[in-house]
């Protein structure tokens, strides 16, 4: 089921919505903002009761 989660562009600082899809279990993917229109690295982990874990990340970080 897709969930919404709220988060910062780590570009431009924005908030923006991220969709989830929880049934996809963990996953990496790049999503653009929808202010700045930057490509965020997005990284989604599902923890021990599963529940998605998001964390956005700049293209050009380790």
């Amino acid at each position: 089921m897709p969930r919404w989660l709220d988060l910062h562009c780590p570009y431009c600082g924005e908030p923006i919505e991220a969709v989830v899809d929880e049934s996809a279990g963990d996953q990496d993917y790049v999503e653009d903002c929808q202010v700045c229109c930057r490509p965020i690295v997005m990284r989604v982990r599902l923890d021990d009761d599963g529940e998605p874990r998001l964390r956005a990340r700049r293209e050009d970080e380790a």
